[in-house]
C-alpha cells in the first residue's frame, strides 16, 4: 500500500486505528507542528505528543535509545546519521527555512548588519552543533567571502558573542528579554509573539543560507503505519499550509 492511501485509509477509519504518535522535532517547529498535530489527531483519531528541542539534543536521545515514532530535523548532519545506523529508514525534505538577524526593540545598538562586528556588541548565537549554529556560522564565512565588511568580518562578530544555546528558541528569547543586543535566528522565529518585542536586520540574499528540513520514520516505531501518515500529513497541501502559515517555504 502506497503512502497517500495509507494516509487516506487512516483519515477514513479514524479511532479504528488510532495510535500515540512520539513526534521529535526541531524548535524552530514548535508551533507549526503544534497546530498541524491538532489538525492531524482531529482527523485521524490518534493522540500525537511533540518533543521539541535542538535537533543535535534528539538526535543524540534517539541514538542513545529513546522511543519515538518520527524524527523532524532542522538539518540533514543531524538526521543523515541516524539514516545510516538505520534508525531511520529513510527521509524526505519537507520545507525549508531562511536566517534572519533579530534585536530588541528598545534597543539601537544593532541597526544594521555590519553592527554585529562593533567592539562591545553583545551576540547571542546557538552552538556550532545546532542546525541554526551551522548555518550562521555559514552565513558569517559567506560575509568574509565576499569582502563586503572586512575580510575579518565573522572573527571580529563571533569575538562579540556572549551566549551559545542549544536551540533556537533560546536565542530569540535572550534577544526578547533584552540580554543581548541581536541574535541570529530563522526567519520562523519571529512569530506573532516575539514580533512586538524585537526588530528585524535585513540580511542580504547572497549571504543567507537554505535550511533543508527532513522528516522519517524511526524504524523502531511501534505505530509506524500512522506515524508515517503523520509525515504524508505533513507533506500533503493542508500540512504545507500550516507551514506556509508559520512562514516555512516549500521544500522545493
Amino acid at each position: 500500500m502506497n503512502r497517500p492511501f495509507v494516509l487516506l485509509a487512516l483519515l477514513l477509519t479514524g479511532s479504528a486505528c488510532a495510535a500515540n504518535l512520539t513526534v521529535f522535532a526541531a524548535a524552530s517547529l514548535t508551533d507549526a507542528f503544534t497546530e498541524l498535530g491538532k489538525d492531524f489527531d482531529a482527523q485521524s483519531g490518534n493522540t500525537t505528543a511533540f518533543q521539541f528541542a535542538g535537533s543535535q539534543v534528539l538526535r543524540t536521545q534517539l541514538e542513545n535509545g529513546a522511543k519515538a515514532d518520527v524524527y523532524a530535523s532542522a538539518n540533514n548532519a543531524q538526521f543523515d546519521p541516524l539514516v545510516t545506523k538505520k534508525l531511520i529508514a529513510s527521509g524526505q525534505p519537507f520545507a525549508r527555512n531562511k536566517l534572519t538577524v533579530i534585536a530588541p526593540r528598545s534597543s539601537t545598538v544593532v541597526n544594521t548588519l555590519t553592527d554585529l562586528s562593533k567592539p562591545g556588541v553583545k551576540l547571542v548565537i546557538a552552538d556550532k552543533a545546532v542546525p541554526v549554529g551551522d548555518y550562521t556560522r555559514r552565513m558569517l564565512s559567506a560575509i568574509d567571502k565576499a569582502g563586503t565588511y572586512g575580510k575579518d568580518f565573522s572573527a571580529r562578530a563571533l569575538k562579540n558573542v556572549v551566549s551559545e544555546e542549544t536551540n533556537v528558541r533560546q536565542v530569540a528569547l535572550k534577544v526578547q528579554l533584552g540580554e543581548a543586543d541581536a541574535g541570529v535566528v530563522y526567519t520562523t522565529d519571529v512569530t506573532p509573539a516575539l514580533r512586538p518585542s524585537v526588530r528585524v536586520i535585513a540580511l542580504p540574499t547572497r549571504f543567507n543560507q537554505n535550511a533543508s528540513y527532513p522528516i522519517g520514520v524511526l524504524s523502531a516505531s511501534s505505530n509506524s503505519a500512522a506515524a508515517q501518515a503523520f509525515v504524508d500529513y505533513v507533506q500533503s497541501a493542508a500540512g504545507q499550509r500550516i507551514l506556509k502559515k508559520w512562514g516555512f517555504l516549500s521544500a522545493q
